[in-house]
């Protein structure tokens, strides 16, 4: 099978980005045991322990490997009106959980790749150990940048990635320069100081990153690191925000993602049961009950200034 058809198929079900990479072990994988050695994942076990080994090779998940096609679905949608009372949500879970969309999509292209030639596949969709944006920058769908994101040269980075393991042989793409040159404007602006820097290169530190704050993180939010917050409960998009690619960014038409603003004040009122009410079936859930309160209340007693009551 060519890979043109792969991409042709792939765009008719409903992916923006499409590229082949060989099914080989990332020589990422190297950065990414230093940042795991370096406590940078935080309490996010599921990046710590035995699956860290499983990232070293794609054929620790399916054996017969020898492509993987990655796709990126854009979720860029416009910004709803916004008061000054409005918790922040990351743009990523203003609609419907994408784990459910992305693997239909990718169902859909395996049902059609299937009529054409035999082979053996494994469909990932973000919970796989899997390195996805070193695979995807393989690919040639985009390079990595300071903020740690996947970019994409005229479409810029809000992107869900997915995959598809293959046992088929097909021609690869490859890796886009680097673009980001000189541009710091990412570190700049997180309000944490997430993003560090180490020699020649920036990784992430997730324990100070407002997503791993409001999502990952159990217990308690470190008090050095609340105000930076802001009125964030849920993720964070500042670091995408600020970047000068997604400027020009295209917006979806895909109904799933869309979304509205939420007053403060109304999550403020929910139940444990108003809430799995309301945000079943949406990336929200993630956070649970406890840890939106908890999220809620920072962001409160942020709205409300140094007067305001601590957290």
């Amino acid at each position: 099978m060519r890979a043109e058809t792969v991409r042709k198929i792939a765009r008719e079900c409903g992916f923006e980005l499409v590229g082949v990479a060989p099914a080989n072990p990332p020589e990422d994988f190297v950065r990414y045991q230093d940042w795991v050695a370096g406590g940078m994942a935080g309490e996010m076990r599921y990046l710590t322990d035995r699956r860290v080994e499983l990232r070293r090779d794609v054929r620790n998940l399916l054996p017969s490997a020898r492509s993987v096609i990655c796709v990126g679905k854009l979720y860029n949608t416009e910004d709803p009106p916004r008061k000054e009372g409005d918790a922040r949500i990351s743009r990523y879970a203003w609609g419907k959980d994408y784990h459910v969309t992305m693997r239909v999509a990718l169902e859909r292209m395996v049902v059609q790749l299937l009529q054409r030639a035999a082979f053996d596949y494994k469909i990932c969709v973000d919970t796989a150990p899997l390195l996805e944006r070193s695979f995807a920058r393989l690919a040639g769908l985009g390079w990595i940048g300071r903020n740690t994101c996947l970019i994409n040269e005229p479409l810029g980075s809000w992107f869900f990635l997915g995959e598809i393991l293959t046992s088929l042989d097909l021609e690869p793409g490859s890796p886009p320069p680097d673009r980001c040159g000189s541009c710091t404007r990412c570190i700049e602006a997180c309000p944490t100081d997430a993003i560090v820097s180490e020699g020649d290169s920036f990784k992430l530190d997730a324990r100070r990153c407002i997503s791993y704050l409001t999502i990952e993180l159990r217990g308690p939010i470190p008090e050095d690191l609340r105000s930076g917050m802001g009125q964030h409960v849920f993720g964070c998009d500042i670091c995408q925000d600020v970047c000068p690619w997604n400027a020009r960014a295209p917006v979806t038409e895909d109904p799933d993602f869309a979304g509205t603003a939420i007053p403060l004040a109304e999550l403020a009122q929910l139940t444990p049961e108003t809430f799995r009410e309301r945000f079943k079936g949406s990336p929200i859930a993630r956070a649970k009950y406890e840890g939106l309160s908890r999220n809620i209340a920072v962001a409160a007693s942020n709205l409300a200034g140094p007067g305001g009551q601590n957290q």
